[in-house]
Formats: structure tokens, C-alpha cells, sequence
């Protein structure tokens, strides 16, 4: 490498995937199925409402991507997306709003603040998604909140909230997930586990074919919370029921010890424990 940064031929270096990738598309395409949740929103109301729901608040919506597809899948949808990150907005405004179109975009309303801070416009469903609820590490933190978003949720709504638990989450770990429709690897890291008070950090990295690597591309500093915690605090938040509902484990084709989760959920009351698994926790208003 010469002083200017230029190789042997004269020309400067071409940037690795890491360094030309984008880590919120990365993100999206990774971790978020904005199609499958809305589907799971509008069965699961209509199985403990009995109609079809209209209206959406998705805290902590970071891309809004959600949003989106929940104002894509009906004319009639409308969405109020909230989050602390101006930046994170603007980015899903830009990527994900103006795509979807005027008619879609304008049925989605970005707003820039503290989830706390939102009550209005009540809505029929509102969601708080990725475990990002989870930065509240106490428990008057989090009651606070839930009777937040329970002021914001008309009276035949529901709130949704999902979870991860298991045998291995509260052990330091790596897992590496192949995207092969994308081209990279998704890096999913416990970094720190303290079992004091159950703080939890996590890393999200990205790792390209070309040996090149996105760092810490996302970090959550959390409490891991269980399910029995959030169902007394909704209870004492004000909703009047919580359900849970699991996700269906299959044995893996490798014949490996591990089970593998089918992205189906069911109504559940009892279960067996397994080394990880991600759950639904639904109020009733």
C-alpha cells in the first residue's frame, strides 16, 4: 500500500463487503419477519377479539420496517412508530417508507421520543418487539411502562411482547447464523451474563465471505427477564389477562440433541425447558 492509499496498479483499494454493507439492511434481513408477525398479530386478535384489527403502535420501531408491512398488508391499516434514535427513523423513513409509496408512508406516523412518552392515538395493538423492552432493568421501570402502553391501547386491545429463554441464555456464547439468500453471517453474542441481577450484554456481528467482519454492530445492554416476572407486572400495570404463546419445536434433520423452532405459536399454560426458546406474551386491555 502506498502513501496515498492507492495498491501496486494505481488504483485505490476496493472496500470489503464489511465496509460497503449497510448494517441496517443487515439487520432487517437477519433478525426482523415483519410479514409473519403481522399475520400473527391479525390471528391472534381475531382469535381473542373477534375482529380484524386496524391500528398499530410499535415502540421502539427502529427502521419502522414493521410499520410498513403492517400499512402495506391492508388500505385501511394505519401505524404510529416510536423511537429514541432520530437517526434511526430518518434511516427507515428514507429506506422503507418512501419505497412502499405516498400511500403507504402517509399512513405511518415516525415519532421521535420515549415510548413512555406516547399514549395518543389509541390504537388496537401495541407491540414492543426484539426484546428491546428489556432496557428496563427494574421492576417499577417496567410497570411504568406497561401502564404506559396500556394507556395507549383502546379497551378491547392487546399488547404483544415477545421473550428468549432457555437452559443456554444465560451463558457466554456465540452463535453464527449462514444468510444464504444474503451473503453474510449473523453473529449472535452473550458477551456478559451477570447472575446477581441477571444484567445481559449482547452483541450482534456481521461476517462476510471475504473474511472481512462488522464489529459489534449492534449492542443491547439488558436484564433478562422471565416470563412469570412480566405477567405479575402487566397484571399490575392494570391488563386484565395474559397469555402466552410458545413456539413449536421440531428435532433437526442433522439428528442433533438440539430442537428447532418452526415460527408457529400456540396458547400454552405448561411447558418442558429447552437450551433456548422464544415465546409471545400477550395482554388483554
Amino acid at each position: 500500500m502506498s502513501l496515498f492509499g492507492k495498491n501496486k496498479t494505481g488504483k485505490a483499494p476496493r472496500p470489503s463487503m464489511a465496509e460497503s454493507s449497510d448494517k441496517q439492511v443487515l439487520y432487517q434481513q437477519s433478525v426482523q419477519m415483519p410479514e409473519i408477525e403481522v399475520e400473527f398479530f391479525t390471528t391472534t386478535f381475531q382469535e381473542l377479539r373477534g375482529k380484524f384489527p386496524l391500528v398499530l403502535k410499535e415502540d421502539f420501531c427502529g427502521t419502522a420496517l414493521l410499520s410498513t408491512a403492517w400499512c402495506q398488508s391492508n388500505p385501511h391499516r394505519t401505524a404510529v412508530a416510536v423511537d429514541i434514535c432520530a437517526d434511526t427513523l430518518q434511516w427507515g423513513r428514507e429506506h422503507n417508507l418512501h419505497p412502499a409509496g405516498e400511500d403507504v408512508a402517509k399512513r405511518v406516523q415516525l415519532i421521535h421520543a420515549d415510548v413512555r412518552a406516547v399514549t395518543d392515538p389509541k390504537v388496537d395493538i401495541t407491540c414492543a418487539f426484539n426484546f428491546s423492552y428489556w432496557v428496563f432493568k427494574t421492576r417499577d421501570a417496567m410497570r411504568e411502562y406497561f401502564k404506559q402502553a396500556r394507556a395507549g391501547i383502546k379497551p378491547d386491545g392487546l399488547f404483544f411482547l415477545d421473550i428468549f429463554g432457555g437452559t443456554d441464555c444465560q451463558d457466554i456464547l456465540e452463535e453464527e447464523t449462514e444468510m444464504e439468500d444474503h451473503d453474510f453471517t449473523y453473529v449472535w453474542e452473550h458477551a456478559e451474563f451477570n447472575p446477581i441481577n441477571h444484567d445481559l450484554l449482547c452483541h450482534i456481528h456481521y461476517e462476510f465471505p471475504d473474511g472481512s467482519r462488522i464489529e459489534k454492530a449492534f449492542t443491547y445492554d439488558w436484564r433478562l427477564w422471565s416470563i412469570p416476572e412480566l405477567h405479575e407486572l402487566l397484571l399490575e400495570a392494570g391488563f386484565s389477562k395474559v397469555h402466552v404463546y410458545w413456539e413449536r419445536f421440531v428435532e433437526r434433520e442433522d439428528d442433533s440433541e438440539y430442537l428447532e423452532g418452526t415460527g408457529e405459536f400456540f396458547k400454552a399454560s405448561k411447558e418442558e425447558n429447552q437450551e433456548s426458546w422464544q415465546a409471545y406474551v400477550i395482554a388483554e386491555v
